[in-house]
């Protein structure tokens, strides 16, 4: 489970990524869920669901859109609170502290725990198109593509990290090198990353320190 330290990092961060792209982010009625919602779409893809062919589930894609998929929940959570980020994490621990997977959606009940991972990105799917998003539910779905809580937050924090390094680098402006010493950025936060302790409170800044050691200024 999500520990409170890494809750309240996350929506940090995230609050931080969208200010950065929007001082008034919290005013701006951009579709949270709704892009959520896409991103379903796009892990349903990522697992294949035509009976009428062969397919392939390709779980680091899966694992990916799960990443932006908690991205969009976050921000949503944060509008829900007016931007209040210890509300937020609250309102997520309360959730995960309870244990409960069951989801009613359109007065029928569902246990995400007893179902398969297909119908339970199918389920969130519906649920992010009604403008509602359950967090034991997607930690459900988090588990059924092999990841643990802590490689969500890892994944998180790399994702969200890179890319405030990479807009503090130029990026917007066509000046930032996305490969260096002949490996993309991409290789050099997985490398950066793999040498912390995860637990430490300062892992994202960590993160930022270690990515900039190592680009060419």
């Amino acid at each position: 489970m999500l520990s409170a330290q890494q809750l309240a990092t996350m929506l940090t961060l995230q609050d931080k990524m969208n200010k950065k792209v929007n001082p008034d982010w919290l005013n701006a009625g951009y579709g949270y869920l709704r892009a959520a919602m896409v991103e379903s779409v796009e892990a349903i893809e990522h697992h294949g669901w035509k009976w009428w062919k062969a397919q392939h589930k390709d779980l680091p894609q899966l694992q990916m859109e799960l990443v932006d998929i908690w991205h969009f929940a976050l921000s949503a959570c944060i509008i829900d609170f007016k931007g209040d980020i210890s509300a937020s994490a609250k309102s997520i621990a309360a959730q995960l502290a309870s244990g409960d997977t069951t989801v009613t959606f359109d007065g029928k009940d569902y246990t995400a725990s007893n179902q398969s991972l297909l119908d339970n990105l199918e389920l969130m799917t519906g649920l992010c198109a009604a403008k509602r998003f359950n967090v034991p539910l997607f930690m459900t779905i988090v588990e059924q593509c092999d990841m643990s809580a802590d490689e969500l937050y890892r994944q998180y924090v790399g994702k969200n990290v890179l890319n405030f390094f990479r807009q503090d680098n130029g990026y917007k402006e066509g000046t930032y090198h996305k490969v260096w010493s002949g490996r993309e950025d991409n290789e050099h936060l997985v490398e950066v990353m793999d040498a912390l302790d995860l637990n430490k409170p300062e892992f994202s800044d960590l993160v930022y320190q270690g990515l900039n050691s190592r680009y060419p200024g």
